[in-house]
């Protein structure tokens, strides 16, 4: 990461991780508290970042589904929009092994690593805008302690916005626009809109918009 952008994002002082039982959004923690009643078999907690420290790609989501994430304990694993998310990272040689969410470790991330705005599942996926400030300070410790980062991809309107911001710029220097690049403070953030499932089924987001977007990353990791 260059010095100019680990000063920009250098929350040194803060975990990059949020304890698993995170007690900072009450809203939240009911929330979890409920669902683990329900589901005591399902991880029910902060789910923290997927892939290694050495990775020059951050994938940035919104938050966990409530069946998907918050079941597995690993970002994107189990939801919808990960049968999208997956299989493509696979195809660009940004992942390998198996996506099956019932083993969400038989998948390996290759040179990147998904993380989410909001750790925990919120009611009707719709985080507060405090919980998403509250919880800026594990994606701002997050990308400070990935030495090799130089891209990321914001996925959706409110993660771009809260990744702009834990690079300290306003939002109107990084507007948000699908497949949109913009070099911010020794960075390339690249934009896309959410692979949720209504996006997707109401043609917001195609595979092939999604691929094109995936496709340009990697290419621009394979030259540097």
């Amino acid at each position: 990461m260059s010095g100019a952008a680990q000063a920009r994002v250098g929350a040194d002082d803060a975990p990059p991780e949020p304890a698993e039982d995170c007690p900072l959004c009450p809203r939240l923690v009911e929330f979890r508290q409920d669902n683990a009643a329900k589901h005591p078999d399902w991880f029910n907690g902060a789910v923290p970042s997927f892939g290694g420290e050495d990775a020059r790609l951050l994938i940035v989501g919104l938050a966990p589904g409530l069946q998907g994430a918050n079941r597995t304990g690993v970002p994107f694993m189990g939801d919808f929009a990960g049968d999208l998310l997956y299989p493509t990272l696979m195809k660009f040689g940004l992942a390998r092994g198996e996506h099956t969410p019932e083993q969400p470790h038989a998948l390996e991330l290759v040179d990147c690593m998904i993380s989410n705005a909001v750790r925990c599942v919120p009611p009707a996926n719709k985080p507060t805008t405090a919980e998403i400030k509250e919880c800026r300070r594990f994606l701002e410790a997050r990308s400070a302690r990935l030495p090799n980062l130089r891209m990321i991809l914001a996925l959706g309107r409110i993660a771009h916005d809260s990744v702009v911001r834990t690079l300290g710029l306003k939002l109107k220097e990084a507007p948000f626009g699908h497949g949109a690049v913009h070099e911010v403070a020794g960075l390339t953030l690249v934009d896309s809109y959410h692979c949720s499932r209504y996006n997707t089924n109401t043609g917001v987001l195609t595979t092939e918009m999604f691929e094109a977007v995936i496709g340009d990353i990697a290419g621009r990791l394979r030259t540097g």
